[in-house]
């Protein structure tokens, strides 16, 4: 298409800061008139090149000029950058040749004003093995297989076509159509175990968007309200989005969490410090575990 060669053109000038028609007529394999007409075409769009005669002439752009100048404001230069940097921050996808390209086209190689890092404190190898797979198997759709530990600490075996990678509440997951189960599930990273990617493709397609208030879970989500001392006031505060504090320090919370037996364990991470007012049921899953986690101690 003629705007790729258009960008690809000024990638190639600002890179090596001349270039021949002929040369570029052989990279693109066209005619030298076609090169002669885009260059035309850029002119006519606002961008600064210009053609010499004689030896070490060639085309070229202007010294000073950035691509941002003529095709998008500072402010969208910064935003482009900043979320190309947090994305490469993940260690989980090679962005980073994308960054040095468009960095050095808006004359900017250095936007330093955000760092971001997704990757977990512990050793992230095993996760980018398995990001990067997925990945490619998304964008070549092909169905994969895995082992999968569920949350009940039971390991299935599955095959899923796999629509999207998804960044959640700290973690990665993958979500697709799982045929083991005939149906879309969420599958954490972290969980997953003998990847494979098979030679069969599949054509269903991923929804635009899935993170959302009206996502797979909200049939399946629990109110929970919490009673949490004053001595976990950082959690409150990093992992509570509505609470009200009392005037002893401590605070009360209401959150809803998609329902599962991750719900007892997550809040037994509390120890000491945590409550569950409602519901009742919650309420008497936690006592029983606390007091079977006893018994390892009598």
């Amino acid at each position: 298409m003629q705007i790729n060669r258009l960008f690809e053109i000024v990638y190639i000038l600002l890179d090596k800061k001349a270039a021949t028609a002929k040369a570029l007529a052989e990279r693109f394999e066209v005619s030298t008139r076609t090169i002669y007409r885009d260059i035309e075409t850029l002119s006519s769009a606002g961008i600064p090149v210009y053609m010499s005669k004689g030896k070490g002439g060639g085309i070229s752009l202007l010294p000073d000029f950035v691509l941002n100048k003529a095709v998008i404001t500072d402010e969208e230069r910064n935003d482009i950058l900043s979320s190309l940097k947090a994305v490469n921050a993940v260690n989980l996808s090679k962005t980073d040749t994308a960054l040095k390209k468009l960095s050095s086209l808006f004359g900017d190689s250095n936007p330093d004003w955000i760092e971001v890092d997704f990757s977990s404190w512990a050793n992230p190898q095993n996760e980018t093995v398995t990001f990067n797979t997925i990945k490619s198997a998304i964008l070549n759709k092909r169905i994969v297989t895995f082992a999968y530990a569920s949350a009940k600490g039971q390991q299935t075996a599955r095959e899923v076509e796999p629509l999207k990678l998804c960044f959640k509440s700290g973690s990665w997951y993958l979500y697709g159509y799982c045929k083991s189960r005939c149906d879309f599930r969420f599958f954490k990273l972290r969980r997953i175990r003998e990847l494979c990617v098979s030679e069969q493709n599949f054509q269903r397609k991923s929804p635009s968007q899935i993170l959302s208030n009206d996502n797979v879970f909200q049939k399946e989500y629990i109110k929970l309200k919490l009673k949490l001392s004053a001595e976990v006031a950082y959690r409150v505060y990093d992992e509570f989005e509505s609470y009200d504090q009392q005037e002893d320090g401590s605070f009360i919370a209401e959150v809803n969490y998609p329902k599962g037996e991750w719900i007892v364990y997550y809040i037994t991470t509390f120890g000491r410090h945590c409550e569950v007012l409602e519901p009742q049921d919650v309420r008497n899953n936690v006592q029983t575990e606390l007091q079977n986690a006893l018994k390892h101690y009598l």
